[in-house]
């Protein structure tokens, strides 16, 4: 028997023993493939197409949670994207409406406050261009609307602002522009009144009261300081003194000619305020604006005119258009100005005299000149009153008498002291 004769005789025994496999062989190879099943389909791995398709499904969930997770970072990365920071705030604002008494004083004032532009007529040229003229603004200031007269409204200002003026232009709060004419003014108080139409004018101003204001009360300073470009500013600030009296020099000859009676303020004024509102936290005016001391060294003097003192002016220059003050017809000097030797051999005054007003000149047919006055009379007292300066001559004239008033005076002539008694006229009498 060969080698291969016995290999295939073992095949042939295989081959039976496969086919001939016991019954518990083969329950116990059921059991085995029916356990490898269970465990499969446990694992995931079978389940036939319904497994499959579960299996495809959680699989695309999951794979779209991830993307969405990641897009922020993705799309910050990809081309033309920007990133924000993770401690990036939004800011929140509150609007918050505040009310104040003086935002309410201002409310009511402030309507009534205008600029007003005093156009000149300026000349131009040369020697090498033929002269001409035309007409500029010169300046400008403020005003106060407070009277509505028929189709006329009623402004009071400075004088010093209109001095000068070929015409006048008002700047109304809404910005339109309208043409004054002059009504009346006063060198000596540094007033005037000015009308314009009354279409186009809503608001008025109240007349308060400046005798009954006290010393650090809150007072509102509104004009345009500086022009037009700042137009209806508002300060603040107290009263800083009542019956305050500030030397004016009206002919600019380096002479005090008058003092001014004011009220003095920490509220800001400044050129452009002239003319302008001080009121209190009422809304009401009770002074005109009309100067400010600017020196280095001074800050938050400001002077306005008491509404009490500019009443009675106002309506003088309403009536007449200027003020009909008396007059006595004499030109003056101060005692204190004449040199010591003309007071000794000229005037031959006691020596103990070293002030009083000395008569230069007398107009002929005046009141003074009717009642007997001289060149070179001193005058030293009038009505009773002490005459130290020619401005307590004119404030006794022109705030204590009227025209048709009589004076009584007292004069040193040639050593010796003279009564005088005269009657006030007016000036355009002389």
């Amino acid at each position: 028997m060969s080698y291969f004769q016995d290999d295939d005789k073992n095949n042939d025994l295989l081959k039976n023993d496969e086919i001939q496999k016991s019954p518990l062989q083969e329950r116990l190879e059921q059991e085995e493939r029916e356990m490898q099943e269970k465990r499969y389909k446990k694992k995931g791995g079978g389940g036939g197409k319904g497994g499959y398709f579960f299996t495809g499904l959680i699989g695309v969930i999951i794979g779209a949670l991830l993307v969405w997770l990641m897009m922020p970072g993705l799309v910050n990365q990809m081309p033309g994207t920007t990133t924000s920071s993770k401690n990036e705030t939004t800011i929140n604002q509150v609007a918050t409406e505040v009310t104040t008494d003086v935002t309410k004083a201002v409310d009511k004032a402030s309507g009534a406050v205008v600029g007003i532009t005093n156009i000149q007529e300026v000349s131009s040229g040369g020697f090498w261009s033929p002269q001409s003229t035309s007409d500029k603004p010169a300046g400008s200031g403020s005003g106060v609307i407070y009277k509505v007269q028929g189709d006329k409204a009623l402004i009071v200002t400075n004088n010093h602002v209109i001095e000068g003026a070929k015409q006048l232009e008002v700047t109304m709060p809404d910005g339109t522009k309208e043409v004054a004419k002059l009504v009346g003014h006063d060198v000596w108080t540094d007033l005037a009144v000015i009308s314009i139409s009354s279409k186009d004018v809503k608001t008025v101003a109240k007349f308060g009261n400046s005798d009954v204001l006290k010393q650090g009360e809150t007072v509102i300073a509104i004009g345009n300081p500086l022009g037009l470009e700042f137009y209806g500013s508002v300060t603040t600030g107290v009263v800083s003194g009542k019956d305050r009296s500030v030397p004016v020099d009206i002919n600019n000859d380096g002479t005090i000619d008058w003092q001014q009676e004011v009220l003095q303020t920490d509220a800001a004024i400044n050129p452009g305020n002239s003319g302008g509102a001080l009121v209190n936290l009422a809304g009401e005016l009770v002074g005109i604006n009309s100067m400010k001391i600017a020196e280095s060294s001074v800050e938050g003097l400001g002077f306005s005119i008491p509404i009490n003192s500019a009443i009675p002016i106002i309506e003088e220059l309403e009536a007449n258009g200027e003020m009909k003050r008396p007059t006595m017809g004499i030109q003056l000097v101060d005692l204190t100005d004449v040199p010591s030797f003309y007071q000794q051999q000229t005037l031959q005054l006691p020596k103990d005299l070293t002030t009083g007003v000395v008569i230069t000149d007398v107009v002929a047919n005046s009141p003074a000149s009717k009642a007997g006055a001289k060149q070179y009379d001193v005058i030293v007292e009038m009505d009773g009153k002490k005459i130290e300066t020619a401005i307590d001559l004119r404030k006794h004239l022109y705030n204590d008498k009227k025209i048709g008033d009589k004076l009584t005076m007292k004069v040193y002539r040639q050593g010796k002291l003279v009564d005088l008694s005269l009657t006030l006229t007016n000036s355009d009498s002389l």
